[in-house]
């Protein structure tokens, strides 16, 4: 059994007992949160699509760990014109443990 849920503009597959990292969610570790915006949930042959979202359809998660991705170097550089310029960004992310799906 899986689902498709949405979260920070991303959808993500996901199934009970995995890990995943979302974007940053006012969450202290250690809550549940109940994740409403589900777009689709897999039960074997039993396939249930939203329209856009399945109704009455959640997914259960604990916040694991809040943290920073790694770096992502930008680099503009414009040739014969003494131009050049780096920088960084580290993305806010929320780890979390999907404790179970509920369709």
């Amino acid at each position: 059994m899986y689902a498709v849920i949405k979260s920070g503009g991303k959808q993500h597959r996901v199934s009970v007992g995995e890990t995943l990292k979302v974007e940053l969610l006012k969450a202290n570790v250690g809550d549940t949160l109940k994740i409403e915006d589900v777009l689709m949930v897999v039960n074997g042959a039993d396939i249930k699509i939203g329209e856009p979202l399945v109704a009455g359809a959640s997914v259960e998660a604990e916040v694991v760990s809040h943290g920073r991705g790694k770096k992502v170097r930008i680099v503009k550089h414009r040739r014969r014109k003494h131009y050049h310029k780096e920088q960084g960004h580290r993305q806010w992310f929320t780890e979390l443990n999907i404790k179970a799906i509920n369709a």
